[in-house]
């Protein structure tokens, strides 16, 4: 896929494990990366012709832990949060710059504080895809749980009041570059944010309206009409249903199906813009063996989708 990629430089994949649970309460998220590893993700990246670059980040990340993380302004474990998501940022933009494409590996949602940030300090341009079945964009005044992974978006589009812990978060995501796919569990404040700012969203009832490959387009027609843009996929695994990827954190029935939600990624990487994937809130501790299996073999087929896998 690299060699034809409009922004890529190289025919290497940049894997960035970033096993952190600071966003939300539960525990087991942080498990994640290493799970889908294990798995052989790296090798079944290697296997579509892609040179693979690994980074796990534990140790760094466990060393940013606060001794003491009150609540700040509604937000939990803000310091924590804050921490982590800036050193990930940096690392995740060093790679970009040299034109890598970027695997992300969460970790909770909170992540994307450094996902976005990272792959728009070297592709400003870019726009977002987010596909989740929550829209993520609370502000700290507003959240009802003040859990960070719920809040992401408000700080990256410098929505979000002032808050002392992340003034280091530039609101680098213009508005009119963010869509999301796969929406059925937004909060009623979000629905205002969204209204109020006109931001593009496909709920599952779009999906069921007009299908998902329509649903695609429209959403590429918002936030990159001309084609000419680097395109950042933030995908939640939640967003998918919980029959098919269960061992997540804040499940929704209703979701994507299996196929809907390889579609978005064969399709994006079908673009030749696609520079950078989160694959997060795969958690395998939540269920049983069989069903932490399963959502971690998701994750990893959607990765491989994302780079260029295909069914033919």
């Amino acid at each position: 896929m690299s060699p034809t990629n409009t922004f890529l430089k190289t025919n290497q994949v940049s894997v960035i494990g970033v096993p952190f649970n600071g966003g939300q309460p539960r525990g087991g998220v942080e498990h994640g990366p290493a799970k889908l590893v294990e798995f052989g993700l790296l090798q079944q990246i290697e296997e579509l012709n892609w040179s693979v670059k690994y980074q796990d980040h534990k140790e760094a990340i466990e060393k940013l832990k606060p001794a003491e993380d009150p609540d700040v302004q509604n937000l939990k474990k803000p310091k924590y949060v804050s921490a982590a998501t800036r050193y990930v940022a940096g690392e995740i933009q060093k790679e970009a710059e040299q034109g890598h494409f970027i695997l992300t590996l969460g970790g909770d949602h909170s992540i994307a504080l450094a996902t976005v940030s990272g792959v728009l300090g070297a592709h400003p341009d870019a726009c977002v895809i987010w596909v989740d079945a929550h829209a993520d964009i609370n502000t700290p005044a507003l959240t009802e749980s003040g859990n960070i992974h719920g809040c992401p978006l408000s700080f990256l589009t410098g929505i979000a009041e002032d808050h002392p812990d992340f003034r280091w978060v530039k609101p680098c995501l213009d508005t009119q570059r963010l869509v999301y796919i796969g929406l059925r569990d937004v909060d009623d404040a979000e629905k205002k944010i969204l209204k109020d700012h006109n931001i593009k969203a496909y709920s599952m009832h779009h999906v069921d309206k007009y299908g998902i490959g329509k649903v695609l387009d429209m959403a590429l027609d918002d936030v990159n009409p001309d084609r000419n843009r680097p395109i950042h996929l933030s995908f939640d695994v939640d967003a998918l249903d919980p029959t098919v990827a269960p061992s997540t954190g804040t499940p929704v029935r209703g979701g994507l199906s299996f196929r809907e939600g390889h579609y978005i990624c064969e399709a994006l990487a079908e673009t030749k813009l696609l520079v950078s994937t989160d694959i997060v809130e795969v958690n395998p501790e939540l269920e049983d063996e069989k069903a932490a299996f399963q959502t971690i073999q998701v994750g990893c087929s959607l990765a491989r989708c994302c780079l260029g896998e295909s069914l033919l």
